[in-house]
């Protein structure tokens, strides 16, 4: 049976079509992968001019199933990408599933009624504990019934250790966001670091990048940098990296998805491009 949106008709039939969508409180966006060529048609990105509440969130996302013709598609399966700050890894060999909420007291603010849930992490044999916008679920669900949802940083860290498995040398990825970015450092395959941070400024984004190399005592002149999400070349995220460590480059997608609308950089959308 097709799913229709406000009585809306399908607008295509178009079949074996795959919807990823990424929710955080300053923006979301989505793609549609074709599943039968492996080929992604549909990418775009909302940006919100501050940042929101999760009420204010859902009600953007209607928006956007309300005015977006792809979205009235019928989808094979959909992905929700929970991206905030509530979130904390554990390893597993000392994971406690009834005691999950006190994970994340050390450092975040939650509260008694919040849902805490987590994804484990098979490779690094670790759990992701975090808070998901349950009315973002709930709505999704109304929808469409069943579907899939996962912390951003679990798609980052999970696709990021399945493509540096064999790699020896330690790398610094940094995925950034429009005000905040994560840090994922891979040594001889494994995950050595991860850390979300926010930031306002450029000095901001170098300070904690540098911070965090001292802290693990690794040298700027040395380490290999690697870029990923809404950063560019001559920008100023990449202009003051640059300016302070020696190897700087940006990264790849990750994935064989051929994109049927050219894309403003191969490593952006990194997240949301490789959830499927």
């Amino acid at each position: 049976m097709a799913i229709t949106n406000n009585n809306t008709a399908i607008i295509s039939k178009l079949t074996n079509l795959e919807l990823s969508i990424q929710i955080s409180l300053s923006g979301l966006s989505f793609c549609i992968l074709h599943r039968d060529n492996n080929s992604i048609s549909t990418l775009k990105e909302v940006r919100f001019k501050k940042k929101l509440n999760p009420l204010e969130l859902l009600q953007e996302l209607k928006a956007c199933f309300d005015t977006e013709p792809m979205l009235k598609n019928k989808f094979e399966a959909v992905n929700i990408i929970h991206d905030n700050e509530l979130s904390t890894l554990v390893p597993k060999a000392i994971f406690n599933e009834g005691a999950i909420a006190d994970y994340l007291k050390f450092n975040s603010k939650i509260l008694k009624s919040d849902f805490v849930t987590f994804d484990a992490i098979e490779r690094n044999q670790s759990v992701n504990v975090y808070i998901p916008y349950v009315n973002i679920n709930n709505y999704i669900f109304d929808l469409f019934g069943d579907f899939t949802y996962k912390h951003a940083s679990t798609v980052l860290i999970e696709t990021i250790l399945e493509s540096d498995k064999n790699t020896l040398e330690p790398k610094f990825y940094i995925n950034v966001n429009h005000n905040r970015f994560q840090i994922i450092i891979v040594n001889e395959g494994k995950l050595q670091f991860y850390n979300s941070f926010e930031y306002a400024t450029k000095e901001d984004f170098i300070y904690y990048i540098l911070f965090t190399a001292e802290q693990l005592k690794y040298n700027p002149e040395t380490l290999k940098l690697i870029l990923l999400g809404h950063v560019i070349k001559d920008d100023a995220l990449y202009n003051i990296a640059y300016k302070y460590i020696r190897h700087v480059s940006f990264g790849d997608k990750k994935n064989n998805y051929v994109f049927t609308e050219k894309q403003k950089t191969n490593h952006s959308n990194f997240t949301l491009t490789n959830s499927f």
